[in-house]
């Protein structure tokens, strides 16, 4: 079965930096534009490749919530402003996805946040979205972030926060909030942020692929 391929895939994967795999970004339904920052995946692959060692493939996928092919991806990113549906079947196949080894970074790229919270309760029900504390593992790889998240973009103004879901022990789930990343992952000429907001989103989003490339399983 695909989800405990996963599984090995990780065990053997654990300290090769990410070496021949390949990222993708999520296609969901609902309406809402999950193809929103289309610079700033292949941004922060090469960024990483560049500066933390990982060898990720450039060439980023696109992979709907419900298909098998969810399985071939460790590493998975969700972003946009609007609407999400999961129906039974995409919630029941992330779930699995997720559970056997899988990791899902969700973006809020303003107006994600309250559908997002609603679909993902059809995933995990027994979960709550927690917030991190400032020494997960996830703030401290390459680049140290003792005070959490970089703020990159204003939004309504508020702190930046990284929210989880955890599954025995492991981190499977981290919606960025307040934040966008991928606003500051994307080339300088789409958003016209400052170089030194580009890096920190940069930095941070290097820590999350190294989060979960080279975490023990």
């Amino acid at each position: 079965m695909k989800k405990y391929f996963l599984i090995l895939l990780f065990l053997f994967a654990g300290g090769l930096q990410a070496q021949h795999f390949q990222i993708a970004t999520l296609k969901y339904r609902g309406g809402g534009d999950w193809y929103a920052n289309p610079t700033a995946l292949p941004n922060l692959v090469a960024f990483a490749n560049q500066n933390a060692g990982t060898t990720i493939s450039r060439q980023i996928a696109t992979v709907e919530v419900g298909s098998p092919q969810i399985f071939n991806y460790p590493f998975l990113y969700m972003t946009g402003h609007g609407n999400v549906v999961f129906s039974q079947q995409e919630a029941e196949n992330l779930r699995d996805y997720l559970l056997a080894g899988g990791f899902l970074h969700v973006d809020d790229n303003y107006g994600l946040n309250p559908y997002f919270r609603r679909e993902i309760r059809k995933v995990f029900p027994e979960y709550e979205l927690i917030e991190l504390p400032f020494s997960h593992p996830i703030y401290q790889q390459k680049y140290k972030f003792p005070n959490g998240l970089p703020k990159i973009h204003e939004h309504d103004g508020k702190p930046p926060q990284g929210f989880g879901i955890i599954h025995e022990g492991r981190l499977v789930l981290f919606f960025t909030y307040e934040t966008d990343l991928g606003n500051g992952w994307e080339d300088q000429v789409v958003h016209g942020n400052p170089e030194e907001l580009r890096q920190k989103a940069l930095q941070m989003g290097t820590n999350l692929l190294q989060y979960v490339f080279n975490r023990p399983e």
